[in-house]
């Protein structure tokens, strides 16, 4: 295999709808994060009620839940599954250098995940998804029957999990939480200042005592949540997806877009009410009727997300509204983590310190405002520059050799 064959892929070859997705997830991924940066998760009940935004901020928490809370994670699950099915189909191409390349790249990922969780935010998903994708492979000879099923295995898995647990006792994550607490004693971390710690961190030395900690937090929620599973499940889908290449001729399946859509919006609207009402009221049906919530209206309410959009973009596709969209998009990984760079500075006590002080609703705004910045920022950059920042180092990492980050002019 001649090394020189093996490139990313240009920017003439992408597909605006799969960066606009992404753009769009990049919203609600920042909206779903920035309760913990801003460490208004961490506070106890009655402080979170002693806030001037206390009433705004219980519907903004109920209408988080309903429309935000897994279903860009869904989103954003759905659109790596799609990315790794081309990086996969292109490794099949290429023969063995093309698998190799393929595990290389998990691997950086991984290392990047890694970094981000230790060192800048214990909320990291990169790293599960590069080791959940370095199983993806296993799935590219199984035919398309065969993918969904084992999607299907796989998203209902949790629910059986959690049934299990619940009926026997047994807690899978007690290793990681008499871990975390382990360490929160040896550095001086206690329930009563856990919401604050981060606020009031003068020095870096500070915030990573809470971030080695968070990170267990971070297994506990993996186990818990049977993560593992359910981005296995929207991963093999997002492959399936990949595999038929689905967007690539998106009006040839606009009777199948509108039928998820709708099956979508119908079921999954007043589900994910009804999951919210579960979420806030301290899951009433038990662990595996909260899970079982999860799964009839959060996958469904975020398969009409991406549905949805489609459809609105095959009816203007020429709207301004998809390039800015997309050119966040086309630097996911960038933005992704330079959303966590960004909240640190606002909220922990070596920026700024705003943690512990702002209701929900306000944190919701911020959000807002920091993702509406990285969209201009990456309008701009693209301008001049082929890949992300990130992206670029990925590549030169991935590919062993040096790409030019700067566009040619014509």
């Amino acid at each position: 295999m001649n090394k020189s064959n093996l490139s990313p892929v240009k920017p003439s070859e992408r597909y605006v709808i799969l960066d606009a997705l992404r753009g769009f997830a990049l919203i609600g991924i920042c909206l779903a994060n920035y309760p913990e940066f801003s460490l208004y998760t961490f506070q106890p009940h009655e402080v979170a009620a002693s806030m001037p935004s206390a009433g705004i901020d219980r519907i903004v928490r109920f209408m988080q839940y309903v429309f935000v809370d897994g279903k860009f994670y869904t989103l954003f699950s759905l659109l790596f599954g799609m990315g790794f099915s081309i990086i996969i189909s292109h490794a099949a191409e290429r023969g063995e250098g093309g698998f190799r390349l393929f595990y290389r790249r998990m691997a950086v990922l991984a290392v990047i995940g890694l970094l981000h969780l230790m060192f800048i935010w214990s909320g990291d998903i990169l790293m599960l998804y590069a080791l959940m994708g370095m199983a993806l492979p296993l799935f590219r000879h199984a035919g398309d029957k065969e993918l969904l099923r084992w999607a299907v295995f796989f998203l209902l898995l949790p629910v059986f999990v959690d049934a299990a647990t619940s009926f026997s006792g047994v807690s899978l994550s007690a290793p990681a939480v008499r871990a975390q607490w382990h360490y929160c004693r040896m550095y001086g971390i206690t329930e009563e200042n856990f919401g604050y710690w981060l606020r009031d961190a003068d020095t870096y030395r500070e915030v990573f005592r809470f971030l080695v900690q968070g990170a267990l937090v971070r297994v506990q929620e993996f186990v818990d949540g049977n993560r593992y599973f359910k981005v296995m499940g929207l991963f093999i889908i997002g492959f399936y997806i990949g595999r038929r290449k689905l967007y690539a001729d998106l009006a040839a399946h606009k009777i199948l877009l509108r039928r998820v859509a709708a099956v979508g919006f119908g079921v999954g609207l007043p589900l994910s009410a009804v999951y919210a009402w579960s979420a806030v009221g301290g899951h009433p049906f038990g662990t595996a009727g909260h899970s079982f919530l999860y799964l009839v209206s959060v996958y469904p309410l975020g398969f009409a997300y991406m549905s949805g959009l489609c459809l609105l973009y095959l009816k203007s596709r020429e709207a301004r509204l998809w390039r800015w969209l997309a050119a966040p998009g086309r630097m996911a990984l960038t933005n992704y983590i330079g959303q966590s760079v960004v909240g640190m500075f606002l909220f922990y006590g070596i920026g700024l310190g705003l943690g512990a002080s702002v209701g929900l609703a306000t944190t919701e705004l911020m959000a807002l405002g920091v993702f509406v910045f990285q969209t201009v920022f990456s309008f701009v950059w693209l301008r001049y520059c082929q890949f992300g920042p990130l992206e670029w180092v990925w590549r030169m990492l991935n590919y062993g050799r040096y790409f030019s980050l700067f566009c040619r002019r014509r």
